[in-house]
């Protein structure tokens, strides 16, 4: 292992300053002891020598670039002896830590005044060195400070958020491809008979990709118009003909919040609690009314809560949220569908939306809470009763006259009692009437006979 000697030895005929023979001893003194120390080192196997005259060499190209003072230098080659002693009188296992005290030393001690810059860059020389010394031997670097570690974990955070997110949209890309494909052959295929053979249509002269894909499209098409559009034009079968008694009107009900009102606890979970007065309202129209209950709920749910309120058999029809016609987000009841004359159909629900296409044949009733106290059903079954009785010809010209109130019973309710009031002062007034006209026919009678006798 040769030596290489950095020392700047002086020129003859030259002058030199104090300061610069100063640091030319310095010099000359670490490459001494160095050069001593360089076959005893090799021996040790420890690599110790080779930093060590990189620091010196680091050392004076610092003090050269950024002219340290004498001062400044002399400490760090006084620290680097002691250094080499240890080296010196230790064995090849303790070689390291005297490197490593030598470099926390040299990057650890304070530097005098003015020599701060010089002094970090050699101590960040070294610490590079050691970092690849170590990665040569095969030894674990020294781990970072805090803000690096913490600035790394950061930055992995993020790329494995990049690539988790990557992967899912990739895995969700497939999916949906897989599922589009899955679609298109089960909703593309031909129809088949009970004996399995493929029903023709109108698609089979197309390729087989361009077949598939619009049988599907037909398909969702016609799903479509099956919730938007009602399930038939004749919802109701045609009225009963004589010798069977058909009712002149015909009452189209709705059932939730109308008939029943649903609770919902997490002891019991949903319930159905019936109104008061719907026996009532039955007994007294079935004679005049057509009763039809026309829900927007499905069959599953509504047929068995129709059941347990109308056991005696009162309700003629039942129509659920299928023959409905959808349209803008509301479930409306198309009274042209029903099969009956649109002048005898009186729709009661709670929703103005659901009649709104005919809005005369509606009656809006206010939303009932579940109030056990409730008596508009019995109102309800008077007004009806008292249109039939009536025999409006066309129940439109009636209800028009409710079509804007909030509350059409009780207003019904405010008319019969005013109606009533102006009765009985029309009877008053012709009682009065009478009376005074027996009067002046007695006082006639009793002047007559006077003059007769």
């Amino acid at each position: 292992m040769g030596h290489q000697h950095f020392c700047l030895e002086p020129k003859s005929g030259q002058s030199y300053t104090r300061r610069q023979l100063t640091i030319w001893w310095a010099n000359w003194k670490m490459e001494h002891t160095l050069y001593k120390q360089e076959h005893h080192v090799a021996q040790n196997q420890s690599g110790a020598f080779v930093l060590l005259t990189r620091v010196t060499h680091a050392g004076r190209s610092l003090t050269q670039k950024s002219k340290m003072s004498a001062a400044s230098v002399l400490p760090m080659c006084v620290r680097t002896g002691r250094g080499l002693l240890r080296l010196r009188s230790g064995t090849a296992g303790a070689a390291a830590p005297a490197v490593l005290h030598v470099i926390r030393t040299l990057s650890s001690e304070k530097p005098p005044a003015g020599a701060g810059g010089a002094t970090g860059g050699l101590a960040q020389a070294i610490l590079q060195e050691r970092l690849q010394q170590q990665q040569s031997q095969g030894q674990p670097p020294p781990p970072p400070p805090e803000g690096e570690k913490e600035g790394e974990r950061a930055e992995d955070k993020k790329e494995n958020t990049a690539y988790a997110k990557k992967m899912v949209l990739r895995l969700a890309g497939l999916m949906g491809l897989g599922g589009a494909v899955s679609i298109v052959y089960v909703f593309g295929a031909n129809s088949v008979d009970e004996q399995g053979v493929q029903i023709p249509d109108e698609f089979d002269s197309d390729p087989p990709v361009v077949q598939q894909l619009r049988r599907t499209f037909k398909y969702f098409k016609d799903y479509r118009q099956m919730i938007i559009e009602p399930t038939s034009p004749k919802l109701l079968p045609d009225p009963l003909k004589e010798p069977y008694y058909q009712p002149p009107y015909t009452l189209v009900l709705e059932l939730t919040d109308v008939l029943l009102h649903p609770e919902w606890s997490l002891s019991t979970g949903w319930r159905f609690k019936k109104r008061p007065g719907i026996d009532y309202l039955f007994q007294q129209l079935m004679q005049y009314y057509e009763i039809v209950i026309f829900t927007a709920e499905t069959g599953m749910t509504a047929y068995p809560l129709i059941d347990s309120i109308d056991p005696q058999g009162f309700v003629m029809y039942r129509l659920f949220r299928d023959a409905t016609r959808y349209m803008e987000g509301h479930h409306v009841k198309d009274v042209s569908c029903l099969n009956r004359d649109g002048s005898k159909v009186i729709v009661v629900d709670c929703k103005r939306e659901a009649f709104s296409l005919q809005p005369f044949n509606g009656l809006a009733l206010k939303k009932w809470d579940g109030n056990s106290d409730d008596r508009t059903l019995y109102d309800l079954a008077h007004f009806l009763k008292a249109i039939a009785i009536n025999k409006v010809d066309d129940v439109r010209s009636v209800l028009e006259n409710y079509a804007l109130e909030d509350n059409p019973i009780e207003a019904f309710k405010q008319r019969q009692a005013q109606l009533a009031q102006e009765e009985e002062q029309r009877l008053a007034e012709l009682a009065q009437q009478k009376k005074q006209g027996l009067s002046l026919g007695s006082i006639a009678s009793r002047f007559w006979r006077s003059k007769q006798q």
